[in-house]
């Protein structure tokens, strides 16, 4: 989920206020919800992706595929992400990913800023983190709230909320496919 934002976009927000100490949904609460998803079975081999990037209206801005090549290790994964967007832009990054038991994982790639950090329980998997963006010429670090939720053995869909000091910037919808 890396989509290039224009400056227009993520200034229109001076006037949106944060909404501090609402309730976010807690990745617990989905722990009876089946198939259950194991990152480190899913994200095994090739997946393709379709997705696009929403601004804080509802305005599809932009719209790309992934291509990934993923393998795990032990505790320790790797997924490969190429980027296609719909204007010819092309982009990738190479997650690289460290189980630590329980449902719990830790990730870095080259434009996170600092360590992701997540959880699973049943069909779910939430992940926080910050990314490094370009905007415009210059980077903006954006923070994602990134909910993946195990549909069925082939398909989870994923939505990522960005947000920069509290605002909502805009979303990411993804729906990742394993070959049958």
């Amino acid at each position: 989920m890396n989509p290039t934002l224009s400056r227009r976009h993520l200034l229109g927000l001076a006037p949106a206020l944060a909404l501090a100490g609402c309730a976010a949904p807690d990745v617990k609460q989905y722990a009876a919800e089946r198939p259950a998803l194991d990152l480190r079975r899913y994200f095994d081999g090739p997946v393709t992706a379709h997705g696009m990037f929403s601004d804080r209206s509802g305005v599809v801005q932009r719209r790309f595929k992934v291509a990934m090549q993923c393998r795990w290790q032990g505790e320790d994964g790797v997924l490969d992400e190429h980027f296609t967007y719909s204007d010819g832009e092309r982009q990738r990054r190479v997650w690289r990913l460290h189980h630590l038991g329980q449902g719990a994982y830790t990730g870095r790639a080259d434009d996170v800023v600092g360590e992701a950090r997540g959880q699973t329980a049943g069909n779910a998997f939430r992940w926080g983190y910050t990314l490094r963006l370009p905007v415009d010429g210059r980077t903006w670090d954006v923070q994602f709230d990134d909910w993946m939720f195990m549909i069925d053995e082939r398909v989870v869909l994923n939505r990522a909320t960005l947000s920069k000091f509290g605002l909502r910037l805009g979303e990411v919808q993804l729906a990742f496919n394993r070959p049958a």
